[in-house]
């Protein structure tokens, strides 16, 4: 198992060759898959804290946001959140059919896509905390302090949620590199032209010691040995 490439040397792009056994404890003891479980559980804390109690009524009974009275910053949090809910779910069904891949592009385009979404998540959430921060500083203190504490934990948690969704990406990148630069070794050797004139040269070389051992003359169309002198 490598850990730098998600778990899995050979193949391509971090994944062993298709069609292989499936091992459920081997596959959810991977790093991808560890670190998209807590990128899911961290999603569910983000939004659950802001929608459970993100909201007071206020004196005509409609719900405000408790973070400086801002409806974006909780609807944004809440955003977030879900999307990196749904995220994580697909992601790991997907690292699933990722193994079941028998075309090295199609796994590339997996590779490409789940770098650059968690990236952007990476940088959403990361949004998210300065901007939940900047807005919970200027906010008076709630009546009874009730939601301070699910604030704060979503604050928390975005912050957290960065560094799990820039492990993604991390991880991510390194498959998209040993993919680029892992070749198998039948094909180079197939391919690369030196090699393919060595072993030409090789059985030239090998052409000279086919002559006959025995010197022979042409005379008349007739083969003649010399006769040995005594």
């Amino acid at each position: 198992m490598d850990f730098a490439t998600g778990g899995i040397s050979g193949g391509f792009y971090g994944a062993g060759m298709a069609g292989g056994r499936f091992d459920p404890i081997a596959f959810i003891q991977r790093p991808p898959i560890i670190i998209r479980a807590v990128c899911w559980l961290f999603s569910i804390i983000v939004f659950g804290s802001i929608a459970s109690n993100g909201y007071m009524k206020d004196e005509n009974e409609k719900d405000v946001c408790i973070i400086n009275g801002n409806g974006s910053v909780c609807s944004y949090t809440v955003w977030a959140g879900l999307v990196a809910f749904f995220a994580s779910m697909a992601f790991i069904a997907g690292e699933y059919l990722f193994e079941q891949m028998s075309s090295a592009k199609s796994r590339k385009h997996y590779v490409v896509a789940d770098l650059g979404f968690s990236a952007f998540l990476a940088f959403l959430y990361f949004v998210g905390f300065c901007y939940i921060s900047s807005q919970w500083s200027k906010s008076p203190d709630p009546p009874n302090g009730v939601g301070s504490g699910n604030v704060t934990c979503a604050i928390l948690f975005s912050f957290l949620s960065v560094f799990t969704w820039g492990g993604c990406a991390y991880f991510a990148f390194l498959r998209y590199k040993a993919g680029v630069t892992e070749i198998p070794f039948q094909s180079t050797y197939e391919s690369d032209p030196n090699n393919q004139a060595a072993y030409t040269s090789y059985a030239n070389d090998n052409e000279q010691y086919q002559e006959p051992p025995f010197s022979q003359q042409q005379m008349g169309g007739q083969q003649q040995f010399q006769a040995p002198t005594y």
